[in-house]
């Protein structure tokens, strides 16, 4: 083996066509065709699988790759088949083969032809699989993605778990576990699972100074990431969601924006998923909007955007998916969309896991949270989370994130998080947040009553600050350990160590929060919308009061109310979108094709002389087109009331509540089309009240549920009054 050691740069330079390593690949090659067990931690982009395929392609014998993902597996099977004038010298063995195909993947190995062998953890149980592999020379074992292994990992496979069983009974041979992602505990973890606690560990550091990290908050979503797409024009980028379903949408909404982009997901099949995948690869498509099924082992250098349209579960998958940008040593730019309410979603999710896996899950979306709202800098952040320090004013890429380009200010909030925690101490912590700023903020609920807090002296103590100021300490004091969430009391907040010493006054440093850095959505809506009014493209205050009177004087034309002509928020989308066309106007929020060729025409020729008379410059790369919502279920209500169904039937046919029905039925009949449901209405409803109630719509200047209710809240409930209403605007507007 020492003759091969000596001409490892020859083999590197006669397969891979390299002249030098990177890192430590030399040393871990070296150590591994010793018989060393050896664990990697290498980031991503890294050269990991050079570690194991190089000394397989120059060892005796066949080396077992195991990997998680079939996707992944086929394309190192066809990079390493590459390398070689020979066939067969890489194989995949899985549950996709057929028999002839399996014989042989089994005539290759026997025959000394296949270096490596790549097999999900599924695939080595199967008996004949176990038996075969028992009888023939194995060189070493290769875990990729060992990160599966753990628990604490953020995309842990149960199978991963009797690895070492199975090892041990084909052969006693060296094993070679490499990650790009583990914190100290999984990386603890992936040893003693795997009986490699002496192994020799090779680190590379886990910063990526080229990449640069920033944190929005997730207001106007669709708007700005296409906005941000739109200012890097031609470039590489990924666009991770968390659903299946956001990504199809959001994919479609990019296309109609004249963004080359498609979809990536498990739930498509596989065809169309690597055809996806090659026109990225091949950039023939410019953007991948993607569940985190894409990316594993997907080699694209040029990835110059990363962008989490919703916040992932663990800063583990985080940092690998924004690890796939810039690994050329290029730009990359990661930006991420943060709200709290996302991350409330995921806790009620893991609400109902097992108390082990609620835990960890727990743990993990903490820290998330914490690097969303940290003011200290993101890298120093995920670096130490790998356990690895940063210099935040000198380290390599210190200024490389908004945090560090753009200091948030801090202020010390102590004395607010011991009031805090004195409150929850004093009522016996079994408060949820929102109980506890009620509370603070002096404003009775139906908990104050029944706990009857506000005879408390805790009582609107807080109430000269915002309900944010509140909502950020506690929120901080729980990334910052001196609260704890109990979501199996459905988020009851509970004092932890940390927190007891605040209360005996023995905490050593101050507690910061940053001023800037306070996540309230609504604050920073009004925010941008302000921003957006000072930059032009705002609401303009004085076409919304034209717009107005043409619409009282459209309305008088048609003998309808104004409010069923269009609704003010069509008004003011057409006041920051200034459309010209009657297709223009389609695009405008709340307005249909129907509604667009009735009235359209009169307000685009109206916005149109407006924009010449006012020398308006109009940013229409901004108009973000909608996708027509084919996910709502327009064209079964349609016909279902036509058939004259019962409501409830068709909420239930759809598994829709009644709320949700009708507002499907609203924006149905608010963008222009016809829904008859005087079927349902003669059959539960007082003739009179109808009457009364078209009447009384016919006359008002509203149609808002607050004045409709002040009428008739007596006589009807919320659900009727809106049923009434969508007949009106269906009958009377459309």
């Amino acid at each position: 083996m020492s003759a091969k050691n000596a001409n490892l740069s020859g083999e590197l330079k006669k397969y891979f066509g390299f002249s030098t390593f990177k890192g430590q690949q030399e040393q871990i090659i070296e150590n591994l065709l010793d018989g060393k067990d050896i664990f990697v931690l290498m980031p991503t982009g890294g050269g990991k699988s050079l570690c194991y395929q190089l000394p397989a392609l120059i060892s005796e014998g066949t080396a077992i790759v195991v990997s998680p993902l079939i996707a992944l597996m086929k394309n190192q099977v066809d990079a390493v088949n590459g390398l070689s004038p020979d066939d067969g010298v890489a194989h995949v063995l899985n549950s996709s083969l057929n028999k002839t195909q399996t014989k042989q993947v089994f005539d290759d190995i026997k025959n000394g032809k296949t270096k490596l062998l790549y097999v999900a953890p599924e695939s080595l149980i199967k008996e004949d699989y176990l038996d075969f592999l028992k009888e023939v020379k194995i060189s070493f074992f290769a875990i990729d993605e060992a990160h599966c292994i753990s628990e604490w990992g953020h995309d842990f496979r149960p199978e991963y778990r009797n690895l070492k069983l199975i090892i041990d009974k084909i052969a006693d041979v060296p094993v070679i576990a490499l990650t790009a992602t583990a914190t100290p505990k999984v990386q603890d973890d992936i040893q003693k699972t795997l009986g490699m606690v002496n192994a020799l560990i090779f680190k590379e550091s886990f910063n990526r100074p080229n990449l640069y990290y920033e944190v929005r908050p997730k207001i106007n979503v669709d708007k700005e990431i296409v906005k941000f797409i739109n200012q890097n024009k031609g470039k590489s980028g990924i666009v991770y969601c968390l659903s299946r379903r956001k990504v199809e949408e959001f994919a479609q909404l990019l296309q109609v924006n004249g963004i080359n982009a498609l979809p990536y997901h498990a739930g498509l099949d596989q065809k169309m998923r690597v055809a996806n995948q090659d026109k990225f690869l091949m950039e023939e498509v410019d953007v991948i909007v993607a569940t985190i099924a894409f990316g594993m082992g997907i080699d694209k250098p040029d990835v110059r955007f990363v962008i989490h349209y919703d916040f992932p579960k663990s800063l583990e998958s985080y940092y690998q998916e924004t690890g796939r940008a810039g690994r050329d040593g290029g730009e990359g730019h990661c930006l991420a969309f943060y709200d709290p309410k996302d991350i409330e979603k995921l806790e009620k999710f893991l609400a109902q896991k097992p108390v082990s896996e609620r835990e960890i899950g727990l743990q993990l979306l903490n820290e998330v949270v914490g690097y969303a709202e940290t003011s200290m800098s993101r890298r120093q952040y995920i670096l130490h989370y790998f356990g690895e320090n940063f210099d935040p004013v000198n380290g390599e890429g210190a200024k490389m994130c908004d945090n560090s380009s753009n200091p948030p200010k801090l202020k010390d909030a102590t004395d607010d998080l011991k009031k805090v925690l004195e409150l929850i101490r004093d009522t016996g912590e079994k408060f949820k947040a929102k109980d506890l700023i009620s509370v603070i903020a002096g404003k009775e609920t139906a908990v104050s009553k029944s706990y009857k807090l506000e005879q408390s002296s805790y009582f609107g103590f807080g109430k000269e600050e915002k309900d944010n100021h509140w909502k950020t300490i506690l929120r901080q004091a729980t990334v910052q350990n001196f609260l704890q969430k109990d979501i199996e009391m459905y988020g009851v907040l509970k004092i932890v160590q940390k927190g007891r010493l605040v209360l005996n006054g023995k905490l050593e440093h101050s507690f910061l929060i940053a001023e800037d850095k306070e996540f309230d959505l609504t604050q920073a809506k009004a925010e941008s919308d302000q921003t957006q009014q000072q930059s032009g493209s705002g609401l303009d205050r004085n076409l919304f009061a034209l717009l107005k009177d043409l619409r009282k004087k459209v309305a008088k034309n048609h003998g309808i109310p104004p409010y069923t002509v269009f609704m003010d928020p069509s008004l003011e989308d057409m006041t920051v979108q200034y459309p010209i066309t009657i297709e223009e106007i389609t695009k405008i929020y709340g307005v249909g094709e129907g509604k667009a060729k009735k009235y359209g025409k009169e307000f685009a020729d109206f916005i149109s002389k407006y924009v010449e008379d006012n020398n308006i410059e109009r940013t229409q790369d901004m108009v973000l087109k909608q996708v027509a919502n084919k996910s709502s279920h327009k064209v079964f209500i349609i016909q279902s009331t036509d058939k004259k169904i019962d409501l409830e039937d068709i909420a239930r046919a759809k598994n829709l509540s009644m709320d949700e029905l009708l507002k499907e039925m609203e924006s149905i009949v608010y963008q222009g089309t016809k829904i008859n449901i005087d079927y349902y209405i003669e059959d539960n409803f007082d003739e009179d009240i109808v009457d009364g109630f078209m009447e009384f719509m016919t006359e008002s200047e509203s149609d808002s549920m607050k004045v409709l209710l002040d009428e008739f809240g007596d006589e009807l409930s919320d659900e009727e009054v809106r049923m009434l209403r969508i007949k009106f605007i269906s009958d009377v507007a459309n």
